[in-house]
């Protein structure tokens, strides 16, 4: 296995092993992104059985009550061991609180070693692996519930189809739609429409909207929204009983400690994205860690996946809520790692199909997340964003993109990301290039990446093309020497 497969892609067995191929890569200006591989190798029914007890709450579980949720935000037996059908990404199951420990642990040692080995490191973490998924669910189903009714509210008022952006709702009109509802009475509610929450335009746009629900606020008590489905009104925030909070106050902790390592070191923190029935809380969740964290630099990014729908509004509110609170936006950019699991879950379990219908639909997509953002870059040097891919074309447009703006390498302000034993042809030539560049680079003993390893193996087409590519270039490159005399002259 190390001969071959684990050596391909993976870097050693512990962090001592790793370190002559960090220091290989580094000689040629491509920087490492630690990752420790070591998964639980559990059967279907074990991710299954972890998943859905795990997945919901204590009253769900004891028969008293049914879940408030949308179907979207609850769990479903079908689709409990959340690796089916997922080849490119890591999958946590929640066992128990001291096993999220042992994973904070794990992510403390690979902070600790990126900021050892270079003073420009990353740390990947997943928010997964740092508490119980209820909460995640329950959280996500809020945010998007709000949202919703934020833009039913905008319907109202003639602007549907709006960009998220340009979305603004009247409030004299607001307040009315909500007394009429029975969710207030209007001295209530002028209370929540200050001066000094939303200023003196008379409008809110969903950043003001999404702030209604900060949990500093009292309003966040006492918000109910209408279900679609029954037409009566709901509280927005479920009650947790005494050891959920504890548990959701201990995976809030977990990350604080994460993210206060990753500044004591001077490592940058990416956020991973997951399943969108988990997103919109962990997207909210790094926001308040970016907040915190990103006051001098961009310390914490947060991932967009380009294959869903919404993500250009995610980033775009996201860029303005970064210049309003003036702290530094960091975002890594990623086509997506659930395609497959997404559409089968959303056909199978009846919500829309969260993801671009093609692929061209994601390529075009990713293209207008990146170029939105390079032009954030262009005006303001302190936000940062990964470019994480191993498609060509859209390296060959960043590069594009960056000469025409402006933006120069040595800025360090765009990085480009892939994974180990994968795209060399890429990373290579930029890293020598001057590009701020890394891989992904897994480590764990043999026996315990196999998991990490047999998604590899499924990638394998893909590795295949690649490969490929690589092989073109090392002909052209020698066909080359051949003629100019030059196969034997060592290259300065």
């Amino acid at each position: 296995m190390k001969m071959t497969f684990y050596g391909q892609f993976v870097a050693g067995e512990d962090q001592e092993s790793i370190r002559p191929l960090i220091q290989h890569n580094r000689a040629f200006g491509v920087g490492s992104i630690l990752d420790y591989g070591v998964e639980e190798d559990l059967t279907p029914e074990e991710a299954e059985r972890k998943e859905m007890e795990s997945c919901t709450s204590a009253s769900e579980r004891d028969g008293h009550g049914t879940s408030k949720r949308e179907k979207q935000f609850q769990a479903h037996r079908a689709f409990g061991d959340r690796r089916d059908g997922v080849v490119s990404a890591r999958t946590y199951f929640y066992a128990s609180e001291a096993k999220c420990d042992s994973h904070m642990e794990t992510f403390l040692r690979c902070i600790e070693a990126s900021g050892g080995a270079s003073e420009d490191g990353f740390s990947a973490i997943k928010l997964t692996a740092l508490g119980r998924p209820q909460f995640l669910l329950q959280f996500s189903d809020v945010l998007t519930k709000w949202r919703r009714f934020f833009h039913q509210m905008a319907a109202e008022q003639g602007k549907a189809g709006l960009a998220a952006m340009d979305t603004k709702l009247e409030v004299a009109a607001l307040q009315e739609s909500v007394v009429k509802m029975g969710i207030a009475s209007r001295m209530e509610i002028e209370n929540w429409f200050t001066v000094e929450t939303l200023g003196v335009s008379g409008t809110l746009d969903l950043l003001d909207w999404g702030s209604l629900i900060d949990s500093r606020t009292e309003l966040s008590r006492h918000l109910v929204v209408p279900n679609m489905q029954t037409g009566q009104l709901e509280p927005l925030l479920s009650r947790f009983t005494e050891e959920e909070e504890r548990q959701m106050t201990r995976m809030l902790q977990r990350m604080d400690v994460l993210a206060k390592k990753a500044s004591e070191v001077g490592v940058r923190l990416m956020v991973d994205a997951e399943q969108t029935y988990f997103q919109p809380a962990i997207s909210r969740l790094t926001l308040e860690m970016q907040r915190r964290f990103n006051v001098e630099r961009p310390l914490i990014f947060n991932t967009y996946q380009c294959y869903l729908k919404d993500t250009y509004d995610n980033v775009t509110l996201d860029v303005e809520l970064a210049r309003r609170e003036g702290w530094c936006f960091g975002a890594k950019l990623v086509r997506g790692a659930y395609m497959a699991q997404e559409r089968a879950r959303a056909l199978e379990i009846g919500y829309e199909d969260p993801i671009n219908p093609t692929y061209e639909a994601t390529n075009a997509m990713y293209h207008r997340c990146l170029n939105y953002v390079l032009e954030e870059l262009k005006h303001n040097a302190r936000a940062a964003v990964m470019v994480a891919s191993h498609n060509e074309d859209t390296v060959r447009f960043t590069l594009c993109r960056m000469e025409e703006l402006g933006l120069h390498p040595a800025d360090c302000q765009v990085y480009f990301g892939q994974l180990l034993g994968m795209c060399d042809q890429i990373s290579f030539p930029l890293g020598q290039a001057g590009y701020p560049v890394y891989k992904y680079v897994p480590y764990g003993p043999v026996m315990e990446v196999l998991p990490y390893l047999s998604r590899r193996a499924l990638e394998n087409s893909g590795v295949m093309k690649g490969a490929q590519r690589e092989w073109q270039l090392l002909w052209q490159e020698l066909k080359r020497r051949l003629r100019t005399g030059s196969l034997f002259h060592r290259q300065a």
